[in-house]
């Protein structure tokens, strides 16, 4: 349902941004691989016009679809271990008519939108057992089949963002110690069983990155921790400016040296810091915090409980994932493969971001000060019929 705002009320501080660190990814990414770059910008596009689009829609009429949003999620995410094609040792993609789409990503926002009904439809009683177990059981079966791809990534990001929701829907902090309280030795029993070389819980890779990031002494993990050490190599090298802007033509250890793969994904931070130094890299984290910041900015103005989680919640995913990757490109966490917000290459995590962008946008042009200029023209028309 669209509906008419006036433009004093739209966020262009915020669509600036989501353009300029858009298009510092398209750059990157055609540094990173020059023949996805058209790729890239077109999805950047695409994100645009569907922002603009959903940012003049009725969140809340939208709202009104969440069971058959929470069905098509399903029906994704069930398609992907039907049909999904494998790369990497996971099946996380459909190929739709010769378009390579991923579910998950746009699963994250549909489950944020769902959740932001459900607790708003269940403010007075979300601390009751009933709410919060229909909720934990309703968060279950998407992520069990996020967690088959496998996906150990997006399942653990889908957790926590869902933690971040409850939290942000009033959830009793008496409940959030007993909660801590329980989780802390269950993450120390599960990490003791992991580490063990006949555990079951988890593949084999992922038991493999966890032990190189706590043992990267080990000869028997050097391999596994060479792309991270690359990427940190590149990183330094790019020392205050980066090589881009001094015309430095040295063979780069990440592009001309093709020593980290996917550079255009999971390690762009390291094309960041190489090409355009210690300056490129501060400003793509800036301007990933100013979007995080504006996300919950828009929350502040939100008429309802669900807007203000549809803000928290797409705030979350962009803050969430930018920690991870640039966590794993500077060796600070084990690798997960996540992608960098707006900036990796991948056009369903880049439109999908855009989609919640959107989103959050619509929140805030339906902020309080804009619904009492409706009301007070809606008295001023109807004082002038009378």
């Amino acid at each position: 349902m669209i509906k008419q705002y006036k433009l004093r009320f739209y966020n262009f501080k915020l669509v600036i941004l989501l353009t300029a660190i858009s298009l510092f990814g398209v750059q990157l990414v055609a540094s990173a691989s020059p023949d996805l770059r058209n790729k890239q910008l077109l999805g950047v596009v695409m994100g645009l016009v569907l922002l603009v689009i959903l940012s003049l829609m009725d969140y809340s009429w939208i709202l009104n679809f969440q069971w058959i949003m929470y069905g098509f999620n399903l029906l994704m995410l069930i398609g992907v271990r039907l049909f999904g094609s494998e790369a990497g040792g996971a099946s996380r993609w459909l190929d739709i008519g010769g378009f390579r789409f991923q579910p998950t990503e746009l699963s994250k926002i549909i489950i944020i939108l769902f959740f932001a009904k459900f607790f708003m439809d269940h403010e007075d009683d979300i601390n009751t057992f009933r709410v919060l177990a229909e909720s934990v059981l309703l968060l279950a079966v998407p992520l069990a089949l996020i967690y088959a791809q496998p996906d150990m990534k997006n399942t653990i990001t889908v957790t926590i963002i869902f933690c971040i929701l409850l939290y942000i829907a009033g959830l009793s902090y008496k409940i959030i110690g007993g909660a801590i309280l329980i989780a802390v030795p269950l993450l120390i029993i599960f990490l003791s069983i992991v580490v063990q070389p006949d555990q079951t819980l988890i593949k084999d890779y992922q038991r493999t990155r966890i032990m190189s990031f706590l043992y990267p002494e080990n000869e028997e993990y050097q391999e596994d921790i060479e792309q991270q050490n690359n990427s940190k190599t590149a990183i330094a090298s790019g020392e205050l400016v980066g090589k881009k802007l001094t015309g430095d033509d040295q063979v780069s250890s990440v592009n001309a040296g093709n020593f980290v793969a996917e550079n255009q994904t999971d390690f762009i931070f390291a094309v960041a810091g190489e090409e355009y130094g210690f300056i490129g890299c501060t400003a793509l984290v800036v301007l990933l915090l100013l979007i995080s910041v504006e996300c919950i900015r828009m929350s502040l103005r939100a008429k309802d409980l669900a807007g203000k989680i549809i803000c928290c919640g797409i705030g979350s995913v962009v803050a969430i994932q930018s920690f991870l990757n640039i966590c794993v490109a500077t060796g600070l966490a084990p690798n997960t493969g996540t992608p960098l917000p707006f900036v990796s290459y991948g056009l369903t995590s880049l439109v999908s971001l855009f989609i919640g962008m959107g989103l959050v946008m619509n929140v805030g042009l339906q902020s309080s000060t804009y619904n009492k200029e409706l009301k007070r023209k809606e008295i001023d028309k109807k004082e002038e019929y009378l």
